[in-house]
């Protein structure tokens, strides 16, 4: 029986994982990578040190306009699935209170064995390989796909469209791929910068720039809370930074292109209650009379920050007040070569949930980040790459006459 022929267009995680289930369900399989060598954004994650996936999941972690489809989605090929897969590749990973690492600590380890893994299932690997456009096949005794770059003409079953977005500095990241898709009739939602840095509105953020410290960060949208979160703030010349920022920063560049007014609030004691910070405060002063109010937050944050919160000279009572909520009006975020991922994309309703396949557009799938879901910080935007990139490699070498028996829900 003849095999499958499936192209894959990116090298990324998804594209990678694709490759490697549709080459374990017997088809042939060739990966299109426009960069000199595949894996690029897997080297940059986690800071280089590759959070593969997280052991908490729960739909709270992605954003989507579709979220209950995203959610439907990644129960398909879940976290304890993703762990396996890996350690079956030889990986071993590590538990760093959720989060799921390569023992190494090295993302080059991840990129390593999915391209070793590559090799050894016979894939073929084309580097320096631009797609310009995906032709549905008009040849009767062809019902495929052309896939056509700048030097060849390739000829697929099927077409996994995992090409990533545009999002972070890493040479390739271009967001080529949504044009692929609006040139086959898919319908998108705005792609925007997620998982980054927020600009404020004020003089003073020179004054604190280069300050870490604790807190936490609540946003609101018109006065009413939308999201919040808590770890280490980065402060900024610009702005604010740091995890807690990352986390809330998709629906506040949604938001934001909504025309929606938004301030941060940050807490920079989020263990106190503001009353029984007032009473910590006025107890500080009574021990040490002597001091002036700069003099007395000295010992619990860095001293630019302390000349931020003391600007002034407010009461005991206005200065608690600033610690505990402390509002940042936010103008933006920074540029999509600054985030981590991307917001928008594809939209879900465009594919079937079980098998990634196009619901209007039989043979062509997708996977990754160039669909409309984002995942907080943590693994999650890795955990969609390695769901969607399964799923679809596994059905796209399966085709047809082996998924009769599968429900479709559209």
């Amino acid at each position: 029986m003849k095999k499958r022929n499936v192209c894959i267009i990116g090298g990324g995680a998804s594209g990678m994982i694709a490759a490697l289930f549709a080459a374990k369900e017997g088809a042939a399989v060739t990966i299109l990578e426009h960069n000199d060598k595949v894996g690029k954004k897997i080297l940059a994650t986690g800071n280089g040190r590759c959070n593969l996936t997280n052991l908490y999941q729960d739909p709270s972690c992605y954003h989507s306009s579709e979220q209950d489809r995203a959610w439907e989605i990644l129960q398909q090929f879940d976290v304890q699935q993703t762990i396996r897969f890996f350690s079956g590749l030889g990986l071993y990973t590590r538990n760093k209170n959720g989060g799921i690492y390569p023992f190494s600590m090295q993302a080059q380890s991840v990129r390593d064995v999915l391209e070793l893994e590559a090799r050894q299932e016979k894939i073929k690997i084309k580097c320096k390989e631009h797609v310009k456009e995906i032709i549905p096949s008009l040849k009767e005794d062809f019902p495929g796909f052309q896939v056509v770059t700048e030097t060849w003409t390739y000829e697929a079953d099927a077409v996994i469209l995992a090409c990533g977005s545009r999002a972070s500095l890493v040479e390739g990241a271009d967001g080529s791929g949504y044009d692929l898709a609006k040139k086959l009739g898919l319908s998108m939602r705005k792609p925007l910068p997620a998982l980054v840095p927020l600009k404020g509105k004020g003089t003073y953020f020179s004054k604190w720039a280069g300050i870490r410290t604790e807190g936490k960060i609540s946003l609101f949208a018109a006065g009413r809370l939308v999201d919040e979160a808590a770890g280490e703030l980065q402060l900024t010349e610009y702005g604010i930074s740091g995890i807690p920022v990352f986390q809330v920063s998709s629906q506040a560049a949604r938001l934001l292109e909504e025309g929606i007014s938004l301030t941060a609030v940050l807490d920079f004691m989020p263990d106190f209650e503001e009353q029984a910070l007032l009473e910590f405060l006025k107890g500080r002063q009574q021990a040490r009379s002597y001091k002036n109010q700069k003099e007395l937050l000295l010992g619990i944050f860095p001293k630019k920050l302390v000349d931020v919160l003391t600007e002034g000279k407010p009461d005991l009572e206005t200065l608690a007040g600033r610690i505990k909520r402390f509002p940042v009006k936010i103008k933006g975020s920074k540029a999509m070569e600054a985030a981590q991922v991307c917001s928008g994309g594809v939209l879900l309703k465009n594919i079937r949930p079980k098998t990634m396949e196009c619901a209007d557009l039989p043979g062509l799938y997708l996977a990754g980040e160039i669909l409309d879901v984002d995942g907080i910080c943590g693994g999650y935007n890795l955990q969609w790459a390695w769901t969607t990139g399964a799923l679809a490699g596994i059905h796209a070498a399966r085709g047809k006459e082996k998924r009769s028996c599968l429900e479709f829900n559209s």
